[in-house]
């Protein structure tokens, strides 16, 4: 009779409420935790809501495949919000 195989279990992801490029052990606060208490002292919701998506993508870039990428996107929103500044 063949040995019964050993089923190791994954651990479970959750990709909603805590997915891995937000949560890491390493850091000692979530992405989200960080955001909100950045954002908070914005002047309106469109300049807090640009500050928001440079903070997210710069605080999980070395968390993710393509920190250039994120980099970049962050770029992205951070001159959209100084354009907005300026104006």
């Amino acid at each position: 009779m063949p040995a019964p195989k050993l089923v190791v279990a994954k651990p479970v992801v959750d990709m909603v409420n805590h997915p891995p490029h937000y949560v890491n052990d390493k850091k000692k606060i979530e992405t989200i935790d960080k955001i909100e208490d950045a954002v908070q002292f914005a002047p309106n919701a469109v300049l807090g809501g640009l500050q928001w998506q440079v903070i997210k993508y710069i605080d999980r870039m070395w968390d993710k495949e393509d920190p250039k990428k994120d980099a970049k996107k962050a770029m992205w929103y951070l001159n959209r919000l100084i354009q907005k500044l300026e104006e």
